[in-house]
């Protein structure tokens, strides 16, 4: 590697690191990074998910906070995220990358829609007595979070906008609390992903990428947290927007 190379793997990983505490998406930064350097696309996919579970690690740190009162709801999400994971990693490793590319911009925009929409469908939740998170609504939520956990095994980029975007509808917290439970379950999926790749099949894993990445990730999402605790809800909120439709168009064109 020359030195432009590693700088650049370096500072992409600090940027996906941040933008993944924040809201996600940071994938769509260090995969098209490693692309342009020359390496495979399944390799560098998998070396960059096991290189941000360094950033999930710090981001999650930076909102222990704001996860602290959605701790016995996170021991029953978990759960979901880690077997959609497992799902997704292996059809990675079985399934061409063109099998999810037609519902991916799908998916990413109706999170967007659920983002925005959030607060009215919490108000009209609360009016309704829906304070809290039980039956029906913990089915539909558990459901979303496995599928979820699937598009993360398996590519990841916007995973975290798919997340909040759930949240936001089905959970009475605000945004900030659920961005904590969102940088929690993101992290349950890349380093579960991580470690299917690392049994089933390591020699796609390149670990110069992934030492690199993970050094980056990891100031990047103690930078995340920082900036994204001191954003008020609607810039948040817009910012999650701003990213999740970059988010399209790069997966589109």
């Amino acid at each position: 590697m020359s030195p432009l190379e590693i700088g650049a793997i370096i500072l992409a990983g600090m940027w996906a690191g941040a933008i993944n505490t924040v809201v996600g998406s940071g994938t769509l930064v260090t995969f098209p990074t490693l692309l342009f350097f020359g390496y495979p696309a399944v390799s560098a996919n998998i070396s960059n998910s096991l290189g941000l579970v360094a950033g999930g690690l710090t981001g999650a740190w930076g909102y222990r906070r704001e996860i602290r009162p959605l701790r016995s709801l996170l021991k029953r999400l978990a759960p979901a995220s880690f077997v959609g994971s497992i799902t997704g990693a292996l059809l990675l490793l079985v399934l061409p990358e063109s099998a999810f590319e037609a519902i991916v911009p799908v998916l990413i925009a109706v999170a967007l829609l659920l983002v925005v929409l959030g607060p009215r469908i919490n108000a009209w939740a609360a009016r309704h007595h829906a304070d809290t998170i039980t039956g029906g609504r913990l089915v539909v939520l558990l459901v979303g979070i496995l599928f979820a956990g699937m598009y993360g095994g398996y590519f990841g980029a916007a995973q975290g906008v798919l997340l909040i975007g759930m949240m936001s509808v089905l959970l009475p917290n605000g945004l900030q609390e659920i961005n904590g439970a969102k940088n929690v379950l993101g992290l349950v999926v890349n380093l579960t992903a991580a470690l299917v790749f690392l049994v089933v099949d390591p020699t796609k894993v390149n670990w110069a990428i992934v030492g690199l990445v993970a050094l980056g990730s990891f100031f990047g999402g103690l930078i995340g947290a920082r900036i994204g605790r001191l954003m008020s809800p609607w810039l948040l909120r817009a910012t999650i927007v701003v990213i999740g439709v970059v988010a399209i168009v790069v997966l589109l064109v």
